[in-house]
């Protein structure tokens, strides 16, 4: 069972802008003086230079474009609606705004087969909306692919029973937390665990601080002791940077990469940069417009793709 994939989905945006949907429980987001198509134009700016980057370094990038159908400003962050498996399963997940259900496309999948890729099975937890409970994708689960095991930091996006039921459909144990930060002197649940945790081949990036249950905290690092992961721990201003928001891909010649934003280097002491190099190259990309508006980074705008492919 691999760990990273070389293959990656990437939604390039065009209607981008501050999703006040999500605002109410994202405290990353931020107001930006700017008008909604320079916000999006400056969005497209960052997103295909980042593309270019992958690109240019050997990592095969599918990038589809976002239709004018639906007002989404958050279609730049795919992984929070579905994932895709070694086994050809594809998940599709319960999201917490009403203008982010409509990110979700059947063409998307698609146009993947039209690639080569295979499908064989689409598991739905969509109708738990109705119940307004919500699994927000590898936003909301850190899968440690190789150990089957799924962190999971729960918050009005990651429900606990969602999260079991993902378990056991995918043969995953469930290691849970609460991750919380600080939002005017209040602690306050992290919104998605992808921005205060990275898991990777043989390292793990994480914020520890931001678990306060002490318990919680030695069970997780308990895991990650045990499946032989480096842990690198980063600070909650660091993780304010995305310092926590990164992902592990391979190129098509298995080199290894960690991709972040620039923001999230340039946040990292030279000992952190040091540890992460021992186990791979840093790939980094300005996404600043993207983070500010949208309270996500280099993570968030990806889909791992691992299903299997009859062209390959």
């Amino acid at each position: 069972m691999q760990q990273t994939t070389n293959t990656i989905l990437m939604i390039r945006p065009i209607n981008f802008r501050m999703n006040e949907q999500t605002k109410v429980n994202n405290y990353f987001q931020e107001d930006i003086d700017l008008k909604n198509t320079e916000i999006n134009n400056k969005a497209q700016e960052e997103f295909d230079d980042y593309v270019s980057k992958l690109r240019e370094n050997n990592i095969n990038v599918i990038v589809v474009s976002d239709t004018k159908e639906f007002d989404t400003p958050d279609s730049i962050f795919p992984n929070n609606w579905v994932s895709f498996h070694a086994d050809g399963t594809v998940a599709i997940y319960p999201m917490f705004a009403e203008n982010r259900r409509q990110e979700r496309r059947e063409d998307i999948l698609h146009q993947l087969e039209k690639q080569g890729f295979v499908i064989s099975n689409i598991v739905d937890y969509t109708s738990a909306e109705e119940d307004s409970l919500f699994l927000e994708g590898t936003g909301s689960l850190i899968l440690d692919r190789q150990n089957r095991k799924a962190y999971c930091a729960l918050s009005e996006r990651a429900d606990e029973d969602l999260l079991i039921e993902f378990c056991e459909d995918f043969e995953y144990s469930p290691v849970l937390f609460v991750a919380n930060q600080s939002v005017n002197n209040e602690r306050k649940p992290i919104y998605h665990t992808n921005v205060m945790m990275c898991i990777a081949e043989t390292f793990a990036v994480i914020c520890l601080s931001s678990i306060d249950d002490k318990k919680e905290r030695k069970n997780v690092i308990k895991h990650l002791k045990e499946d032989g992961k480096e842990i690198i721990d980063i600070t909650e201003k660091q993780m304010h940077n995305f310092a926590g928001n990164m992902l592990q891909v391979k190129n098509n010649n298995d080199d290894l990469f960690l991709i972040m934003s620039k923001a999230a280097h340039d946040s990292l002491t030279q000992h952190q940069i040091t540890k992460i190099e021992k186990h791979c190259a840093i790939l980094s990309s300005s996404l600043e417009t993207i983070e500010t508006c949208g309270g996500g980074s280099a993570r968030c705008m990806i889909a791992e793709v691992f299903l299997p492919n009859n062209n390959q």
